[in-house]
């Protein structure tokens, strides 16, 4: 098993190593005009890189890949001399010559950031056309135009629903029936409708995130107060993984290991922020619910059999489905997701078995997929994030955020702040766990490639 295992990254990474006559590995020579910030046709290079820069980190990218793609777009028009400034709201690019001329600095805002990885995907194709091929600035701004007119992959309602989806996956993961999972469906619509209704009156999105949780938290406190024998629970621990923001997570822990830390610190206050929402809205309703004398108690809160049968593992890969369709990743690379999914719960369940304690297991499994996902990736010519972030999805901490919230509404302080707590090293598990899979894939890549993906890392000794 061991030695198909090898055999099989062995061919993945000599086609890796390969010329791709699609994304410019080499087969494809061309000589780049050269622009400089001073002509009218450098100014449209600049604003070219800027907007590509918007898509890539409105759609999710992390800010080392945008910056990185800036540059390459920057290079393949002859201008040198470019530094890229990526930030979590503001994008900006400074060209000094070195030839006496005026310095340039132009700068544009990301106000909108939605992950379309669709989009993501056709940026990324671009970007290596650009690079490879030498398109002109003006078929580039055509190609660009195209792609931002392009209609979503999915209808909404289709997203929406599997926003829905979700939920009810990881209501079935973590033991729930069909009636949970029905239940945990109808309360992430409804959330998520109610959400939408405030969005389109301007409230900020703190509000409509924590009034989204709630509708979960409500529909399993009333499954408990009507005494209806079922996990009602695990309707919570749906709309909670439903909720989890995974992808900032990741972007967040792998910005902060590429020296990234501005932005790194931004995206964890947003994190923050996400999650308060959801505590704010779920803590909420389960105070309200225990003051009005509904008999919730820790006893309630059910927690993923760590098993491999059925239904876990069709949970698992449901999950990961879902959140991939959630995301609008194309048809065409859904199912290298959803079996990641299946390959995280696998890999964790058996690292718990074997005595690996639950932020250890979460780590390892989460590396594996970062590893194998950036392989896939790489074979495939498209971002890795494309198939890590749903394959995370079956580990989030949902079971164990909401039993700490759950403490914390019923007075037991000190025990609901440890399983916070022991929620946080979860998360942070998998972020950290999926950048060291990536880490390791990218530490065996050839000399050249490494060069362009990151051109140096700094070596600071902590001073």
């Amino acid at each position: 098993m061991l030695g198909l295992v090898a055999l099989l990254l062995q061919w993945i990474w000599r086609k890796s190593r390969a010329p791709d006559r699609h994304a410019g590995g080499g087969a494809l020579r061309f000589h780049p005009m050269t622009y400089t910030a001073s002509d009218a046709d450098g100014h449209r290079a600049m604003a070219l890189a800027l907007r590509v820069g918007e898509l890539l980190l409105g759609s999710g990218e992390a800010t080392e890949n945008v910056g990185g793609a800036m540059r390459r777009i920057l290079e393949a028009y002859g201008m040198r001399h470019v530094e890229a400034d990526v930030n979590l709201s503001a994008i900006t690019l400074s060209h000094v010559p070195d030839d006496g001329r005026a310095a340039t600095t132009a700068e544009r805002r990301v106000r909108r950031r939605q992950p379309d990885y669709d989009r993501l995907i056709a940026v990324h194709t671009l970007v290596g056309e650009i690079a490879s091929q030498g398109l002109s600035l003006g078929e580039t701004q055509e190609r660009l135009r195209e792609i931002t007119r392009r209609v979503k992959v999915y209808p909404d309602w289709l997203a929406v629903t599997a926003l829905a989806l979700i939920s009810a996956s990881a209501a079935v993961l973590i033991g729930g029936g069909p009636i949970v999972a029905a239940a945990a469906f109808v309360a992430t619509v409804a959330g998520d409708r109610a959400g939408a209704w405030l969005a389109r009156r301007g409230v900020p999105e703190f509000f409509q995130t924590a009034l989204a949780a709630s509708f979960g938290a409500l529909v399993a406190v009333l499954l408990i107060w009507q005494d209806v024998a079922v996990q009602a629970s695990a309707v919570v621990v749906g709309a909670v993984i439903a909720l989890l923001p995974g992808r900032p997570l990741v972007a967040a822990v792998q910005d902060g290991i590429a020296g990234e830390y501005v932005t790194a610190t931004a995206r964890l206050t947003e994190i923050i922020f996400i999650v308060s929402a959801v505590i704010s809205g779920i803590g909420s309703m389960l105070t309200l619910a225990v003051s009005l004398g509904v008999r919730i108690t820790v006893d309630n809160v059910p927690a993923a059999p760590l098993t491999l049968a059925p239904p876990q593992l069709a949970g698992a890969i449901g999950v990961s489905l879902t959140f991939a369709v959630a995301l609008l990743v194309p048809p065409r690379h859904l199912l290298p997701g959803a079996i990641g999914g299946g390959l995280i719960w696998t890999t964790f369940v058996l690292l718990v078995w074997n005595g690996a304690p639950a932020v250890v297991a979460t780590a390892l499994a989460s590396a594996v997929i970062g590893l194998a996902g950036t392989a896939y990736a790489r074979l495939v010519r498209v971002p890795a994030t494309v198939f890590v972030i749903p394959a995370i999805g079956p580990l989030l901490p949902g079971s164990a955020l909401y039993r700490g919230l759950l403490e914390l509404s019923i007075g037991e302080l000190s025990v609901g702040t440890l399983h916070l707590i022991e929620a946080l090293s979860l998360a942070l598990g998998i972020g950290a766990g999926v950048i060291v899979g990536a880490e390791m894939f990218r530490a065996f890549l050839g000399r050249d490639l490494a060069r362009r993906i990151r051109p140096a890392s700094r070596r600071t000794r902590g001073y």
